[in-house]
């Protein structure tokens, strides 16, 4: 029988407690895969969480919360035998959906418990694993204010995002870069930068979705000087279908990525999650190195 360790991470959602943990270890009984459920404050608790799963021989660790929780599960068990669990608990739950994973929590751990694995690609930037996206530009700069104002101010998290958007739409910096995609140069002075672990939608009222997990690619989307209007233009384009024939928009698939810059260092987010990075930034698609239960979405059936 597999050893099932599911990790809750106690901030994801809207909160999570020992009821919680209490309801999930009675639902992996009810699918007769009795596991051993915890609860996690933080990132450091879940990395400890981790660890302390893997040197119990693990076969499988679930990630009990939003798209954050699952990637920093993801990150330790990538390029390994060890098997990704789900249960959805976030907020958007990105990852989950594109994997075509049940949304109910009952659900979500029958699935587990059927134990069908599948394996799936992963981006990576410099040596940094993520299961969704990596930008630059806008977007992280707007995580780094929404996260300030929510440890300094106490805003809550809406509240928190609109602030920090208007704070970042309002300084509106541009980035220099020199993106390299299968040899060829583009130079860009952009607003943002968004690399995808395989290719997203990025039209229509399905935006932001993957029909693939498995594609062995990176997709590269940015814009070429776009003011406010412009971004605002090219949001209209998207909800209409039109975006990919917008003439200063890019849309590139490549399995690696070079981001050059004359800065420093670069406020890069992956999967939410922001960091400082010095530049060259070096992506790269790591082909079919996570094994995932469950997921519907994918031909690659795993080992």
């Amino acid at each position: 029988m597999s050893r099932i360790f599911v990790i809750l991470n106690a901030n994801s959602g809207s909160g999570h407690d020992e009821a919680l943990t209490r309801q999930v270890q009675g639902l992996f009984v009810s699918a007769g895969v009795p596991a051993e459920v915890c609860l996690a404050r933080g990132g450091g608790e879940i990395a400890a969480k981790i660890a302390d799963a893997i040197s119990k021989h693990a076969d499988v660790i679930v990630a009990g919360g939003g798209d954050g929780t699952a990637s920093t599960v993801a990150a330790e068990l990538a390029g390994g035998d060890i098997a990704l669990g789900i249960l959805p608990l976030g907020t958007l739950n990105h990852f989950a959906k594109d994997l075509g994973l049940p949304l109910a929590l009952d659900a979500a751990v029958r699935q587990i418990a059927a134990g069908r694995r599948t394996r799936v690609d992963v981006g990576e930037v410099n040596g940094r694993v993520f299961i969704n996206n990596s930008s630059l530009g806008l977007y992280p700069d707007i995580v780094h204010e929404r996260d300030r104002q929510r440890k300094r101010i106490g805003r809550g998290k809406w509240l928190a995002l609109l602030w920090a958007s208007v704070t970042a739409l309002r300084k509106y910096p541009f980035l220099s870069v020199c993106l390299s995609v299968k040899g060829i140069e583009h130079r860009r002075r952009t607003p943002f930068v968004f690399i995808g672990n395989n290719e997203y939608r990025m039209e229509g009222f399905s935006m932001g979705d993957r029909e693939s997990l498995t594609g062995g690619s990176l997709s590269l989307y940015a814009t070429q000087r776009a003011g406010r209007i412009r971004l605002v233009q090219l949001s209209l384009r998207a909800l209409v279908g039109q975006l990919k024939q917008a003439r200063d928009f890019d849309v590139v698939l490549g399995t690696e990525i070079i981001v050059e810059s004359s800065h420093h260092h670069l406020r890069v987010a992956t999967d939410g999650e922001t960091s400082v990075m010095k530049p060259p930034l070096h992506y790269r698609i790591r082909p079919a190195c996570l094994t995932v239960l469950g997921a519907v979405s994918s031909d690659r059936p795993g080992p």
